[in-house]
C-alpha cells in the first residue's frame, strides 16, 4: 500500500468515529431541543449581552428529569419493592405478543452493554474441533451433571451468542484479562490487547556482547 493510502486510511480510522459520533450527539440533542411539551421555555437572559438558547434550556432539562428518573429507578432496584416491580412489568409487557420480543430483545442488550465487566466471569477457551479454539466466559452456573455454563458470544456483537453445557475438560482457563477477551471478540479478532508482543530485553543482549578487540 502506497504512502497516500496509509495516510487517508490512519485518518480515516482517527476522524470516522468522532464523525459519527458528533453526528449522533446532534441527532439526540436536535430530538430533546424539539420536543413538544417543552416548546413554551423561552431563552434565559444571564445579564451583559449573555443568553442561554431555549434549546439548551430543553434539552438540559430533559437530562435533569431523565437522570434523576434513572438514579430513583436505580435505588428502588436495590430494594425488595424494585424486584416486585420489575417482575410485574416484565410479566405484563411478556402478555403482549409481538411487543415482548422487542421488549426482552432490549433489556438484554441493555444488561449486557450497561453491565460493568468486572461482573464477567473469567475468560476461557472452548475446544470445539479439530484443534479449533474459541473465547467463551463463565457464568459461574453449573448444570446437575457437573458441567459448566459458559456463555459463548459472537463477533463483534456480543450481545448474541450461545450458552453452552461444556465439560471441565473441554475447556481450559487463560492468564488474560476480561478487557483482553471482549476486545478481542468486540473488534472481530482485529483489535488490540494489553499484550505489545514478547518482551526483549536490549540491554542485557547489549551486555552480554564481548567487549571489541583492543
Amino acid at each position: 500500500m502506497s504512502s497516500w493510502k496509509r495516510d487517508v486510511a490512519s485518518g480515516l480510522i482517527v476522524l470516522a468515529p468522532l464523525i459519527v459520533t458528533t453526528y449522533i450527539i446532534a441527532y439526540l440533542y436536535s430530538l430533546l431541543a424539539g420536543l413538544p411539551f417543552l416548546e413554551q421555555i423561552d431563552p434565559y437572559g444571564l445579564g451583559g449581552g449573555l443568553v442561554i438558547p431555549s434549546s439548551a434550556l430543553r434539552v438540559t432539562i430533559v437530562l435533569l428529569v431523565f437522570s434523576m428518573l434513572v438514579l430513583s429507578v436505580g435505588y428502588m432496584m436495590r430494594t425488595a419493592v424494585g424486584s416486585l416491580v420489575e417482575n410485574a412489568i416484565d410479566g405484563l409487557m411478556n402478555q403482549v405478543p409481538g411487543l415482548r420480543v422487542v421488549y426482552n430483545a432490549s433489556k438484554m442488550a441493555a444488561e449486557t452493554a450497561l453491565s460493568d465487566t468486572t461482573d464477567l466471569q473469567a475468560p476461557v477457551k472452548v475446544q470445539v474441533w479439530d484443534g479449533m479454539r474459541m473465547t467463551a466466559f463463565k457464568t459461574g452456573k453449573t448444570t446437575d451433571d457437573g458441567r459448566e455454563l459458559l456463555f459463548l458470544p459472537t463477533a463483534p456483537n456480543i450481545t448474541t451468542g450461545f450458552v453452552v453445557e461444556v465439560e471441565p475438560s473441554d475447556f481450559e482457563e487463560t492468564d488474560e484479562s476480561v478487557e483482553d477477551a471482549l476486545t478481542r471478540v468486540l473488534s472481530a479478532g482485529f483489535g488490540e490487547t494489553s499484550e505489545s508482543g514478547i518482551p526483549i530485553d536490549v540491554e542485557d543482549e547489549k551486555e552480554t556482547k564481548s567487549p571489541p578487540p583492543q
